[in-house]
This record gives structure tokens, sequence and C-alpha cells, in this order.
């Protein structure tokens, strides 16, 4: 499941749908895991848009951030931390 929290921003519905789009891989792994929940919170802070990124899954819970210019920027940091943060754990110990 995916909230999303804009704050101060508004985002167009085909923008909504780009980020969903972004957070579709990160979705599939989180089921295959089990009971995933991602909750992402978007604000503008002096010129810049900030994103975190909290993740609550049957492995753990992790949390990102991501401050960039462009809010497109900001959030597909985000969608790339949280397609990889899960995987990191395993790589580590199969390497």
């Amino acid at each position: 499941m995916i909230k999303l929290d804009l704050g101060n921003v508004l985002l167009k519905p085909s923008h909504r749908r780009q980020v969903m789009a972004w957070l579709k891989r990160s979705t599939r792994l989180g089921e295959r895991v089990g009971a995933y929940e991602l909750v992402l919170h978007m604000r503008r802070v002096k010129g810049r848009y900030e994103v975190l990124a909290n993740v609550h899954d049957s492995l753990g819970e992790f949390g990102c951030r991501a401050r960039q210019r462009h809010w497109r920027d900001a959030l597909r940091d985000i969608a790339h931390s949280i397609t990889i943060q899960p995987h990191d754990p395993r790589l580590r110990r199969a390497g």
C-alpha cells in the first residue's frame, strides 16, 4: 500500500501517474516480501523539494530522504533508494 502526503506541493494528475509508475517495481518487490507499506511525505522548503519515505514490510522498516531542486529528481532518487535498500543486506551476505 502506498500513501502519498503532498503537504504544500501541488502535482497534476499526470505527475501522480508518473510517480506511481516509478514506484511500481518497489511495490511489486514489497508485495512479494509481504506486509508492504510505503508512506511518502513531500514538501517544499526554501526553493527545494524534500521527500521523506518510510517503508515498512515483514523484513523490517527503514526510511529515506531526498532533497532536490525539482520534485521529479527528488522522487526519482527516493524510488531508486527504496527499490535498492531491501536488497542490500542480501547482497552483502552473498558477496
